[in-house]
């Protein structure tokens, strides 16, 4: 198969100042809440990533305008009521548009087909048209996959409904839901799970309630127009930030403007566990988010047991962290993170491929990876066109004995456009290559 790839080799110091790309998670939601608002919504900083652009042309198939700007915001006109599209919305590799905008358009009187890419058509989605199910919505899928086909229906009604399993994605799907739904719609969780469409609907003026129980929102609701900031994607910073830490110089690697939602940062958390020195300043709010810069030092990490509580709280960081491990001191277990199998790829069983392939002794477990730190070699990783895979294998080499070629790195673009630029301003010695090479 012909696949885009890179070669990556070890590299000097990383070191540097790095403005992070727009949050992923919120550009979706400035989308999918700009459709439905009572005005137009502007926004600063909006990903015009792979996974974001689908999201905006799924709106836009939808009925609403969106304007670029030209400080390079976006502008999001909504039109009176959205409309069923004429075809199908292709959300490509996107489980959080295509889980969003099922609880968007659960109560609007839509008639919609949600599909995308072979990954996505695997992503479960049954857990997200079962409580939309039990509001009133009318939803198909596929075996529990999509496509989702959503019929016209609503008025919703609002229900009390606790996940099994704590996920942002569903909980947001309800809450978007419950904005069309005449009364309180309560989402509980057994543990903590991103809170941005909260935090969104709050700066936006909707009735919402939030805590460590979950989150409950007042229908019907619209939100209100008006300018936000996009913060800089704590998950996109996660490579960098395991780039200061492995290869850093004498001086810190600054990251500028990263967004510390607290249900994203368990990674610091356990980089700090490990025994990384990471500093944060600049501490200010954006969006109802709080946004920071972050100086990363070069330091000697050593393996843990990671705390189960954190999992859920760094569950699309783990590519990194199972690199950290790697080239730590010691050992680093980590279990309960079963939800890895179903995310762009079986990250449990990629990474673990992967890093087998250049030389470190790891043992697959079903919900998770025992890995011995130890010395990495060169040697080729195919990352299974999962994009945080790629990157984190790309921030790997820099400590490499040899080059690291890395397979099938197309969907980098779906979250990171312009990674490889930025990690070459940083110092890291990353060749693309073309999809002949890289086979």
């Amino acid at each position: 198969m012909n696949r885009p790839g890179w070669l990556v080799h070890p590299s000097g110091p990383l070191a540097g100042r790095l403005l992070m790309p727009g949050d992923k998670s919120v550009s979706h939601r400035v989308m999918l809440l700009g459709a439905i608002g009572a005005a137009p919504l502007e926004a600063q900083g909006f990903l015009r990533s792979e996974d974001c652009l689908a999201t905006r042309r799924a709106v836009e198939a939808l009925g609403a305008r969106v304007e670029d700007l030209a400080d390079g915001g976006v502008r999001v006109l909504p039109p009176e009521q959205l409309v069923s599209p004429s075809g199908p919305l292709d959300f490509g590799n996107s489980g959080t548009g295509i889980r969003l905008m099922a609880g968007l358009l659960a109560g609007r009187n839509i008639d919609a087909v949600l599909t995308g890419d072979e990954s996505l058509l695997r992503r479960p989605m049954e857990r997200v048209a079962l409580p939309l199910g039990r509001m009133g919505a009318r939803l198909e899928t596929r075996n529990g996959c999509p496509p989702v086909r959503i019929s016209a229906a609503g008025p919703l009604r609002p229900i009390d409904y606790s996940m099994p399993v704590a996920s942002a994605q569903v909980k947001s799907a309800v809450l978007l839901a419950g904005l069309s739904a005449a009364g309180r719609t309560v989402v509980r969780q057994p543990a903590l799970s991103r809170d941005h469409t909260e935090r969104m609907l709050a700066a936006l003026g909707c009735p919402v309630e939030a805590g460590d129980w979950g989150a409950a929102v007042v229908g019907p609701a619209r939100p209100r127009g008006g300018k936000v900031i996009v913060p800089g994607d704590f998950s996109s910073a996660a490579f960098f930030i395991l780039g200061g830490l492995l290869a850093g110089g004498d001086a810190p690697l600054e990251l500028e403007g990263v967004g510390l939602n607290p249900t994203r940062t368990g990674l610091l958390e356990i980089f700090n566990m490990m025994g990384g020195r990471i500093e944060i300043t600049r501490l200010r709010e954006e969006c109802g988010e709080p946004v920071a810069n972050l100086l990363i030092w070069r330091s000697d990490l050593k393996g843990i047991d990671v705390p189960p509580e954190l999992v859920p709280l760094a569950i699309d960081e783990f590519p990194a962290l199972f690199v950290a491990a790697a080239l730590a001191g010691g050992t680093t277990k980590v279990r309960g993170a079963e939800e890895l199998r179903v995310k762009e790829s079986d990250r449990i069983a990629v990474m673990a491929r992967g890093l087998q392939a250049v030389g470190i002794d790891v043992r697959e477990r079903p919900d998770g990876l025992l890995i011995e730190g130890g010395a990495m070699r060169g040697g080729t990783v195919d990352s299974g066109g999962d994009h945080r895979v790629a990157m984190s294998f790309a921030i790997a080499a820099a400590r490499a004995s040899g080059p690291v070629r890395i397979l099938d790195v197309a969907n980098v673009a779906t979250s990171f456009p312009g990674f490889r630029e930025a990690a070459a301003s940083a110092g890291l010695a990353i060749e693309a290559l073309a999809p002949g090479a890289a086979a």
